[in-house]
């Protein structure tokens, strides 16, 4: 499909985390096309699904990627500050297995 508008599909080393759609700009792409068809199907058939996705595929601008791309960008700063953020604010925990004395009480806590 690609070939035939002659558009070349690139595919990078894959390194984005599993599990964490929000970081991956495809994603935010094709909800705007799935969101795009499912607004416009009035008749559920399949041969018009098939056209409205074709059309909406063709609305997916090299803009469209740019911001798609930019804010996932800014989510994974977010990220990044939120994980500096809890290492600051947790403090290590530390559990000795050595043969130190132990007691089963609940008074130390």
């Amino acid at each position: 499909m690609a070939a035939s508008r002659q558009i070349t599909v690139l595919r990078l080393p894959p390194r984005l985390p599993p599990y964490h759609c929000e970081l991956n700009p495809i994603e935010l792409v094709w909800a705007q096309v799935k969101g795009d068809v499912a607004r416009n199907s009035t008749s559920f058939k399949l041969s018009d699904v098939k056209i409205l996705l074709e059309n909406s595929l063709e609305r997916v601008t090299a803009d469209k990627w740019q911001r798609c791309i930019h804010h996932v960008h800014k989510e994974e700063e977010k990220m990044w500050e939120l994980d500096n953020l809890i290492d600051v604010a947790v403090e290590p925990l530390v559990i000795n297995l050595g043969d130190e004395d132990s007691s089963d009480s609940e008074d130390e806590f």
